[in-house]
């Protein structure tokens, strides 16, 4: 099942399609977020986390590799592996800890630690459109198709 997003025009409709898309998680997902650089994906995490109960900042995890977030009833790993050199690296920080039950897994450029990561529950994809950006959301499994299926946002 496959839904598109599209009129995320500016960074302020990003947040808001985070927003949305925060409504419909719950622990144990694992979303991979797919995009160039500067189509986004921390922002549209950004959306997601705050919607979510976190206040302040939403960094940018580009040289960290992860942002933990403790939220009141769920966890949120804000993950960026743009510089990550070998996914092998990844297991060095003991990267099994951070997926679990009462856990969101925010995975940008998820591609450079195949292989290591757990599979995604939903992809992501950001495109450019015209002046703004196009959002694809792919359900890989059955609990992506019920985030899904809980978004109230027309296709």
């Amino acid at each position: 099942m496959k839904e598109v997003l599209r009129g995320a025009a500016n960074e302020e409709a990003m947040v808001a399609l985070g927003s949305v898309l925060a409504g419909a998680l719950s622990g144990g997902l694992v979303i991979y977020l797919h995009g160039d650089l500067g189509m986004g994906k921390t922002t549209l995490c950004r959306g997601i986390i705050q919607s979510l109960g976190h206040v302040g900042a939403v960094k940018s995890p580009t040289y960290t590799l992860i942002e933990p977030y403790q939220l009141a009833n769920l966890a949120i790993n804000h993950f960026d592996l743009y510089r990550l050199a070998d996914p092998e690296e990844l297991e060095f920080m003991g990267i099994r800890d951070y997926f679990g039950a009462d856990n969101v897994a925010l995975v940008e450029w998820p591609e450079r630690g195949k292989g290591i990561l757990p599979p995604a529950d939903l992809v992501i994809t950001i495109e450019r459109e015209g002046g703004g950006r196009k959002l694809k959301l792919s359900a890989e499994t059955a609990a992506g198709t019920d985030v899904l299926a809980a978004l109230a946002v027309p296709v």
